[in-house]
């Protein structure tokens, strides 16, 4: 097999560092700033042309295109990690046109990251004991220093292989080294979509790729949700299909709150799932550069409007939780059912919608001004349409009141168990073995001080 070429555009490097190799002055930090703002952007329009590609050529190229120019590195590649043979073999070199590369994970840098399953960062390769000069004997080209990160299959952390940078002319930094790990991420998540859309087209038995797609999907969504002191957090996610395109996510922000996410892209099946995907992927890029609901989701939304097509759009729901100060804050772009119960009050509020759907017009969605005070024994619901909308055998709408009734009268129980009682409530409507729609719910209950 031989190796991919790709060729990078090429760099000054004076112009974009503060120092050389070998020196000790410090970058300037407009300079620093520059450079993060910069690989943050390329993070986010790789992770758009990622959701849209399928072919698997397609995608190595574009992350190896894109890698580069955003750390400042001269060439970059991909090692894969054959398991069985617990060997390592380049799928793309940019820059190189070479026979395929291939050795034992006991040797060089790059084995070195598959065993110990962590980034290894070399500034000087001559220096390094771990160094392997046997691929620069066999393509002719000097390697000077060298920045690895695995990659890792989302989920179950499975090391699909590495993903490395050469000869930056500067320093490597802990920013290159968290900039290539969001790379390695996406990189991760498109070999195993890729893996899955193969797997799908190949397989006779539609519903065993099926189910695994689902298993992929379901690997996206919180493996654990935070334990978080004074709360609790529960959810269910059923799509309609083995595949939907419902999504819900508790993820870290700067400022130490917690971003609570729930989306519905319409229409259920693969092509909801994979926008869902990719949704899921700028979502988490970008809660690492702003604690701000309204500003994160118009990001999202100005990002992934190109990749909505036949009249598809997504409903979207972010609020920033404050554990300590029992706040919450949120935009909302045309989604619900959304509502805080007050128990103090037996008062239902809704988290009314701030802005039009994503796809639909051109989305703006503000911010909610003050924020929402969360009281012992409140309880936070965020939901999916597929939750109030789900028909029995009469045809009669499960329907939003009946989902206040069940809140209400399970109020005294906690997050795990009312989701539960919701969960048994809206699965006796079922014809088959999956809902009418995809039914995604996340509950987030303040616990009350016990005497």
């Amino acid at each position: 097999m031989t190796a991919l070429a790709f060729h990078p555009e090429t760099f000054d490097a004076m112009s974009s560092s503060g120092f050389t190799m070998g020196a000790t002055s410090f970058a300037d930090p407009a300079d620093s700033l520059r450079r993060r703002l910069e690989g943050a952007s390329r993070l986010v329009e790789m992770t758009r042309r990622l959701a849209a590609e399928h072919d698997i050529q397609r995608i190595l190229e574009i992350v190896a295109t894109e890698c580069c120019p955003a750390i400042g590195a001269e060439r970059s590649s991909l090692f894969l990690y054959d398991a069985e043979s617990r060997e390592v073999y380049t799928r793309v070199a940019s820059g190189l046109v070479v026979e395929e590369i291939r050795h034992s994970i006991d040797h060089g840098i790059v084995g070195w990251v598959v065993r110990h399953r962590q980034s290894a960062t070399v500034q000087d390769v001559k220096t390094d004991p771990r160094w392997n000069p046997a691929p620069d004997h066999q393509t002719g080209f000097a390697t000077h220093n060298i920045l690895a990160v695995p990659v890792f299959a989302p989920g179950d952390d499975r090391v699909l292989g590495v993903l490395e940078v050469w000869n930056k002319r500067t320093l490597f930094d802990a920013h290159d080294e968290h900039l290539l790990q969001a790379y390695a991420a996406h990189v991760g998540a498109a070999l195993c979509r890729q893996a899955l859309q193969s797997q799908v087209l190949q397989s006779r038995e539609l519903e065993q790729s099926l189910q695994a797609a689902r298993d992929v999907q379901a690997s996206f969504l919180p493996q654990r949700l935070p334990q978080v002191a004074g709360y609790e957090l529960a959810a269910w996610w059923q799509p309609a299909e083995a595949v939907g395109g419902d999504y819900y996510d508790v993820v870290p922000l700067p400022d130490g709150r917690l971003a609570l996410t729930v989306a519905d892209v319409s229409g259920h099946g693969l092509g909801p799932s994979l926008i869902m995907a990719s949704a899921r992927a700028m979502l988490h890029v970008l809660s690492q550069t702003s604690s701000r609901p309204g500003r994160i989701l118009n990001l999202l939304a100005r990002t992934i409007v190109p990749d909505l097509q036949l009249g598809r759009f997504i409903t979207m729901l972010v609020a920033s939780f404050d554990p300590i100060r029992n706040e919450l804050r949120y935009a909302n772009a045309g989604h619900g059912p959304a509502f805080l119960f007050r128990r103090r009050t037996q008062q239902f509020h809704d988290l009314a919608t701030t802005g039009m759907p994503i796809g639909i017009a051109e989305t703006r969605c503000r911010e909610l001004s003050e924020p929402l005070k969360i009281e012992p024994g409140d309880l936070l619901v965020l939901a999916t349409d597929g939750t109030v909308e789900q028909r029995g055998a009469s045809r009669e709408l499960f329907g939003k009141d009946r989902l206040l009734e069940l809140v209400r009268e399970s109020q005294h129980l906690p997050a795990a168990e009312i989701v539960r009682v919701i969960r048994e409530a809206i699965t006796e409507r079922y014809t088959g073995a999956h809902p009418d729609d995809d039914v995604t719910l996340l509950v987030l209950e303040r616990k009350q001080p016990t005497a």
